[in-house]
């Protein structure tokens, strides 16, 4: 395959899902369209309740991702600083949000001008890679920007032997053709510096699927529902008043510009209105025989229960507890129950961290490749590790690591770890030796 058609294939890859990821993000921002709707109820409503939905697409990414938190790294002590002079330890919780979100998430690791190693997060709307069927390894990979104020478009090939810096004079849509090539480097490392975080639990399949794809239908009928009671809550919702035995009043119909209508006569156009305004607290009338009375007020508690299945079966394909989505029982539960709750949530945050520890390791083995030279497929040693998925108080959590502490079962900085200490504060916390008139008291 020449390099052409090699781009080619690499940008309609990367322009194929790009109508799903508007669509997503939509979602995620909470600014689709109603659904279920009949073409007169969306003439009637116009605009008013076009911006009328429940976020909980954005809460169902967000209750799993803030659940996928790196610690650190076994196998090399020196990966940890470049981790974090890289600030992956913050933009990795991004990687993972693009991750549940759209399917898939990037990160590039290159040299910087220092010759240190650089990861940098990418999004799926802007990087695609290519894999091989056999091994499922990245054979290809690209990265495509835009530059509007210069009118320009900027893309890197990224292949195993080499780095193809290319350029467009336009801004859009941009075919191989189009790309010229500004500069090409030969790539030491041997493979495509390129990871993937890919959020699937199928082996078949070349993207990634979206947390809220099984959320959209529900998100759209729970919509429905609160924009429904909104409607009748303004409409019926408080009692309607009537009248009888009182005179209509007339008043001249108005073009849009303020200006009477006038009909073929040159007269203007009259029209009967009610003589009482709306906004009147007191309805007065000449007539003796005027009658005056009101409508039952709606009830809106059918609208509830409609609200409330919609939300157990958000909750049942989310996995969110009820807490989260704000269902409330008359007796609080206790934090036992709330954890309790939580525990297929955290099922599911443990098998995110099973499926992107994968591509954490492979950034982990391109860092350490960059920095001492060697091959990243001889690199075998590098595992990652999580933060507890579940929500444990510091009470529980640090009694359960003080007894294994003193059981032999952890090291003293590993125990140090656990609890939350960075490399700094547990190097502070060993040289004060605290831990050492702690252990002389407990001896004593």
């Amino acid at each position: 395959m020449t390099q052409k058609d090699l781009l080619l294939q690499l940008l309609q890859r990367l322009n194929e899902p790009a109508a799903r990821y508007a669509d997503l993000d939509r979602y995620y921002t909470g600014n689709q369209p109603l659904a279920f709707l009949s073409p007169e109820a969306k003439v009637a409503l116009g605009n008013r309740f076009g911006l009328m939905a429940s976020n909980i697409p954005r809460l169902a990414v967000t209750a799993l991702a803030e659940r996928l938190r790196i610690v650190g790294f076994s196998g090399d002590a020196g990966l940890w600083a470049d981790w974090v002079r890289c600030d992956m330890d913050q933009l990795s919780g991004v990687a993972h949000r693009e991750a549940l979100l759209l399917g898939d998430s990037f990160v590039i690791v290159w040299a910087d001008r220092y010759g240190r190693p650089r990861a940098t997060v990418e999004s799926a709307k802007q990087v695609a890679v290519l894999t091989d069927p056999g091994s499922r390894q990245i054979v290809a990979g690209i990265k495509r920007w835009e530059e509007k104020p210069a009118n320009v478009t900027h893309a890197v090939l990224y292949l195993p032997d080499r780095i193809v810096r290319l350029r467009a004079e336009q801004v859009g849509t941009v075919t191989a053709t189009g790309f010229n090539v500004v500069e090409e480097i030969t790539n030491p490392l041997g493979v495509v510096p390129i990871a993937n975080l890919r959020n699937t639990d199928r082996i078949l399949g070349d993207r990634g699927g979206s947390e809220i794809d099984d959320l959209k239908p529900l998100v759209d009928a729970l919509n429905k529902s609160l924009a429904d009671m909104m409607v009748t809550s303004e409409y019926v919702g408080r009692p309607r008043r009537w009248a009888t035995g009182i005179e209509l009043a007339e008043e001249p119909v108005l073009d849009e510009n303020g200006q009477p209508v006038l009909d073929e006569d040159g007269q203007p156009v009259m029209t009967e209105v009610n003589p009482i305004p709306e906004a009147n607290r007191m309805m007065v009338s000449e007539n003796e025989q005027a009658k005056f009375g009101s409508l039952a007020a709606s009830d809106l508690a059918g609208y509830e229960a409609s609200v409330r299945v919609i939300l157990g079966q958000i909750q049942a394909v989310s996995t969110l507890p009820s807490a989260y989505l704000g269902v409330m029982t008359d007796q609080p539960p206790s934090a036992d129950a709330l954890r309790a709750s939580e525990s297929s949530l955290v099922a599911r945050a443990e098998a995110r961290q099973s499926t992107f520890g994968r591509s954490w390791e492979q950034v982990a083995r391109l860092m350490i490749a960059v920095r001492d030279g060697r091959d990243p497929n001889l690199i075998d040693d590098i595992r990652v590790s999580w933060a507890d998925a579940a929500t444990r108080s510091v009470a529980q959590e640090a009694d359960a690591v003080v007894k294994m502490y003193q059981a032999g079962l952890l090291s003293r900085d590993y125990a140090l770890g656990k609890l939350g200490y960075s490399d700094d504060e547990i190097a502070k916390i060993v040289g004060s030796g605290a831990l050492a008139v702690q252990g002389e008291s407990d001896a004593a």
